[in-house]
């Protein structure tokens, strides 16, 4: 059942972002407070991250980047990287598949080349096959720090030995031929970026709940977009 708040949104004819960006936080929390190893809340996340998929595409939100494993998660200890590593073996193919059938391209920022080559192989293959003809997108930002992105792309201007204006910088982001993300979402109750989309954050409208991931429901996702749909963005003018 649709909530009151998305109701409110379609009566009131008001704006559905264009890009919505996520950082989900709070699935080791979640997994803790029930007794149960960091791996579950993962696993509970990832389940939430596909039912967020539908719900995104449902409103008429075209992408949708979610933060599932930066470049600092790297130093985790390896255990619960492995856990990691074997929900994407377990789980990764089955799920894109099912964003397949919800008419849903996959893409992928970040640096992979750092993951082990089978879960590489796996995650290159879900972007290879993505349905050509799709309007709503799900970015996977995978082994993902802006500070890293940014630096790639300023190396990539060296190369070229030419000077580079703001538009140039853009195209060569991970994120190049994506608009900027309107609206960041993070859960879990913490109030930063955490290295994410450092650059294409310029003008986009936060959101912050104490929601853990895993209990992201549709009514959360919904709440989000109708606080920001309630917005003026002016984008520096008056």
């Amino acid at each position: 059942m649709r909530s009151a708040a998305l109701f409110a949104m379609k009566e009131d004819n008001l704006n559905i972002p264009r890009h919505v960006a996520v950082i989900m936080d709070g699935n080791g929390r979640w997994a803790k407070r029930r007794f149960m190893p960091r791996t579950f809340g993962h696993n509970a996340g990832m389940n939430t991250m596909i039912a967020m998929a539908r719900t995104a595409k449902k409103l008429g939100v075209q992408y949708l980047t979610v933060y599932a494993l930066s470049t600092e998660n790297l130093s985790r200890p390896q255990e619960e990287l492995e856990g990691l590593y074997n929900l994407f073996r377990k789980y990764f193919t089955k799920n894109v598949k099912d964003l397949y059938a919800e008419g849903a391209a996959v893409r992928v920022i970040g640096d992979i080349t750092a993951l082990p080559d089978d879960v590489q192989s796996l995650i290159n293959d879900g972007v290879a096959n993505s349905p050509a003809d799709a309007r709503f997108f799900v970015v996977l930002a995978l082994n993902y720090g802006a500070r890293a992105e940014i630096t790639r792309a300023v190396n990539a201007a060296i190369s070229r030995g030419e000077r580079v204006e703001e538009g140039d910088i853009s195209s060569l982001l991970d994120t190049r031929g994506m608009p900027d993300p309107d609206l960041i979402i993070r859960t879990g109750g913490e109030l930063r970026l955490s290295n994410f989309l450092l650059w294409q954050a310029a003008y986009s409208e936060f959101y912050f709940t104490d929601v853990l991931f895993p209990d992201f429901n549709a009514k959360e996702f919904e709440k989000a977009i109708a606080a920001y749909s309630k917005r003026n963005r002016r984008f520096g003018k008056i």
